[in-house]
């Protein structure tokens, strides 16, 4: 799910996968990685991706089901 969504999210703000690697200080093929769904950020450049994406970290990995069951907001500005 992960995956899905980080290229989903990159794709709505107009980013490139280059533009998203210079922007978190990491190798291009890294990030590609990423959204390959082969390997997973660390704590911290998952806290850039979500604030780079303006979007919650739950968002990213699918958990806003579960919090609007929850009543929380989950809101995604795009």
């Amino acid at each position: 799910m992960f995956h899905k969504r980080l290229r989903e999210m990159r794709n709505k703000k107009g980013l490139t996968q280059q533009k998203m690697s210079d922007l978190l200080n990491i190798a291009l093929i890294t990030y590609q990685k990423y959204e390959q769904g082969v390997r997973n950020p660390s704590f911290d450049c998952l806290i850039q991706i979500a604030d780079i994406l303006d979007v919650s970290i739950d968002y990213l990995f699918g958990r806003d089901d579960y919090l609007k069951s929850l009543g929380v907001s989950v809101d995604v500005f795009l």
